[in-house]
C-alpha cells in the first residue's frame, strides 16, 4: 500500500506500465532522462515496465502500446505531450494515465491563458500581454518595447524556461536566438527578488523551495546544470510567505483542475511588507522527475521516497480512471 495526503492506494504488483518519454519538443533531452529514471524506479518497485520513446507518429505509439497496458505513465514534456495532445490520444484509446487531461493540460501549458483563469480567483501574476513575433520584430526595429524594461520575454507554450529571456534596463534588443518564442510571446514585467517553488500532490502542498542560481536568471541552463542552482528545502522565508505560497500553488492546482502532482513558480520580492512581494509565474503540469528535479526532492522531504513518488502517481491514475 502507498499513501498520499488523505488517499489510501491498494498496489498490485502485476501492473503493466508503459512509460512515454523523449517526444519532438525542446525538452526532448529532459523528457528522455526523467522517463528513464521513472522506469527503473517502477521497476524496483515490481511493476513490469514498457518504455516508448515517443516520435511524432500516432500510428508507431498505437503500436508500442499493443499489447495494451494497465497504464500509462506520461513522462513527457513541452509541447504535443504536455499540451492535452497526447492525453487526447490516451484518452481516446481508454488508458488511464499519469498527471491532467485534456483541458487541465492545455490550459496548464498556455501561461497566458492560465493568468486569466487564475486571476478570476485572485491569484496575483505579474503585469504582462502577449505579443506576436511580427510585432516584436517591428518594435525592436524602431528602437521600442513592448513594456518597460526590465520584462521577461518567454514563450507561451514551452516548458523548461526555454526561451526565457530577461530585457534590461538601457539593454538594446536582444537577439532572435535569445528570443526565440515561435508566433507568439509572453512579455512580463520583472519581478526583483527570489524564485520560490511549491510542488502538489493529491491537492496538498508539500513544501516551498526556493531555486538560489549563479545565472542571473533562473534559465534552461541554471535548471538543469549541475553547480549552477542551489535548492533550499526548506526555503528560509517568512511563515507567512510560506503558507501563501502554499496555499496559492494548491489554489492554482484546483482552479485550473490538475490531477496527481503538479509544480507552481513563483518570484518573492522581499522588500515589500508581508505577502505583497508574492507573484504566481506559472503551473507545471508535468513537473521533471530527472535526479536533480524539484518534486522528487520535496516528496522526499515530506518522507515519501522516489519510488513510492512515482508508484502513487500510477496508482493514483488507475483510480482516477476507474
Amino acid at each position: 500500500m502507498t499513501t498520499a495526503g488523505n488517499t489510501l492506494l491498494v498496489r498490485s504488483q502485476k501492473k503493466h506500465v508503459a512509460v512515454l518519454m523523449g517526444g519532438w519538443s525542446a525538452e526532448r533531452e529532459v523528457s528522455l532522462v526523467s522517463g528513464a529514471a521513472v522506469a527503473r524506479a517502477l521497476e524496483d518497485e515490481g511493476y513490469t515496465v514498457t518504455a516508448v520513446d515517443v516520435q511524432r507518429d500516432i500510428d508507431g505509439l498505437v503500436r508500442a502500446l499493443t499489447p495494451r497496458p494497465d497504464v500509462v505513465f506520461n513522462a513527457l514534456h513541452g509541447r504535443g505531450g504536455e499540451d492535452g495532445t497526447i492525453q487526447g490520444v490516451l484518452e481516446f484509446l481508454g488508458l488511464p494515465f499519469t498527471h491532467s487531461g485534456v483541458r487541465a493540460s492545455a490550459i496548464a501549458m498556455d501561461k497566458a491563458m492560465t493568468k486569466r483563469v487564475l486571476d478570476t480567483v485572485g491569484v496575483r501574476s505579474p503585469a504582462g500581454r502577449v505579443v506576436s513575433r511580427a510585432e516584436l520584430f517591428d518594435l525592436f526595429a524602431a528602437g521600442a518595447h513592448p513594456m518597460e524594461p526590465p520584462y521577461i520575454i518567454k514563450p507561451v507554450d514551452e516548458g523548461s524556461t526555454v526561451g526565457v529571456t530577461l530585457v534590461r534596463e538601457g539593454q538594446n534588443a536582444p537577439l532572435e536566438s535569445d528570443w526565440a518564442c515561435g508566433d507568439r510571446a509572453l512579455v512580463e514585467e520583472f519581478i526583483a527578488g527570489r524564485e520560490l517553488t511549491v510542488g502538489v500532490m493529491d491537492g496538498r502542498a508539500l513544501a516551498v523551495t526556493e531555486i538560489a542560481f549563479t545565472t542571473e536568471l533562473f534559465d534552461y541552463t541554471a535548471k538543469y546544470t549541475a553547480g549552477h542552482a542551489r535548492h533550499i528545502l526548506p526555503a528560509d522565508i517568512p511563515a507567512a510567505v510560506a503558507e501563501e505560497a502554499k496555499r496559492l500553488a494548491v489554489l492554482a492546482h484546483e482552479t485550473l483542475g490538475c490531477r496527481g502532482v503538479t509544480r507552481s513558480d513563483f518570484r518573492w520580492n522581499p522588500a515589500k511588507p508581508g505577502v505583497e512581494g508574492l507573484y504566481f509565474l506559472e503551473l507545471n503540469n508535468q513537473p521533471g522527475m530527472t535526479p536533480m528535479s524539484l518534486v522528487p526532492e520535496q516528496a522526499a522531504h515530506a518522507g515519501i521516497p522516489y519510488g513510492a513518488l512515482v508508484g502513487w502517481m500510477v496508482e493514483n491514475a488507475v483510480c482516477l480512471h476507474d
